[in-house]
């Protein structure tokens, strides 16, 4: 039974880690009343820079590349989502059909620029990815220390600490109370004095930092390059992470963690008695089958903010 967990809790970790940065990424903007569509294409321009920085500085940062490729894809796609920014708070765009754009505006770039920098439609592997570690004295602990943090990616734990200290910007410090009020009833929170344009932009700036992480971090341990095929369905599994838990950081990760290990199906079958003799294609699927099952079951119970999705025109409800 040992064997088994830790055949299969280590790959759904790391498979739920870019997942639940970038659905973090998206708990922050729709809650501001902001709807995020593009966190496919916030984790695309992560991994593409992500991984470009990686293969141009790996031999003047060495060890410290990966990281930095990560801080990297943070700075970008951070920038990178105040399109999104602009066309849905001041422009009052329709926020799905400007999160679609985003979506396909990454993709673009993204291929374009790989086609000119590397004369072909992929980058190179990268030499210097996320290596798993074993986490000192905790991998020490009897069975739980083998389960747990022996062969794993730092990456997976510290999206776990980030969402945590999500949660407490979110229900425990002003910021946190001003950024839901805007979702919530942005014409109060105007005429308590908080300023709903900057508040949307700074959670949709956070969405795309986030989203950058959890796109360079997939990219970093798992492809090991970029190409049009690197982030395929993964933002799209993380807004369902957003909606699954309920617009809660913790819930979030939860669900991220739950899609994280349905991806991790496939990598993990061999070593686990029950999945040995379904087709690998079934596996290959599943997460995209639970992701529609679990919203099918529980999108009803979920409250989305109120003004999720409602541009604000100042002086208007």
């Amino acid at each position: 039974m040992i064997d088994i967990l830790q055949s299969i809790i280590p790959p759904a970790l790391f498979f739920s880690a870019p997942l639940i940065f970038t659905a973090l990424g998206g708990v922050f903007s729709e809650r501001s009343g902001v709807v995020n569509i593009g966190l496919e294409g916030l984790m695309i321009m992560g991994a593409f820079v992500g991984i470009v920085f990686n293969l141009t500085f790996s031999e003047i940062f060495g060890a410290w590349t990966p990281w930095l490729s990560v801080l990297a894809a943070m700075i970008v796609s951070g920038i990178f989502s105040i399109v999104h920014a602009i066309a849905s708070v001041s422009f009052r765009a329709d926020q799905v059909v400007s999160g679609v754009a985003i979506n396909f505006l990454a993709l673009g770039v993204g291929i374009f620029l790989t086609k000119q920098w590397y004369d072909k439609g992929q980058t190179d592997m990268v030499t210097r990815p996320f290596y798993t570690t074993n986490i000192p004295l905790l991998s020490d602990i009897p069975v739980i220390g083998s389960i747990f943090f022996k062969g794993v990616y730092l990456t997976s734990y510290i999206a776990i600490i980030v969402a945590v200290i999500a949660w407490y910007i979110l229900y425990k410090t002003p910021f946190g109370l001003q950024l839901r009020a805007v979702g919530e009833h942005p014409m109060a929170a105007d005429t308590n004095g908080i300023n709903v344009y900057k508040m949307r932009y700074i959670a949709v700036i956070i969405s795309g930092i986030l989203g950058g992480v959890g796109g360079s971090v997939f990219a970093l341990t798992i492809t090991l390059n970029f190409s049009q095929s690197t982030i395929v369905g993964q933002g799209f599994m993380a807004l369902a992470a957003v909606i699954f838990g309920k617009w809660h950081p913790l819930g979030a990760m939860g669900a991220a963690l739950f899609f994280g290990f349905a991806q991790s199906l496939s990598v993990i079958s061999t070593g686990v008695p029950l999945l040995k003799d379904v087709p690998q294609i079934y596996l290959l699927i599943a997460p995209y089958v639970l992701t529609i099952f679990a919203l099918a079951g529980f999108i009803g119970r979920a409250e989305a903010p109120k003004a999720n999705g409602i541009p604000y025109i100042k002086g208007t409800r």
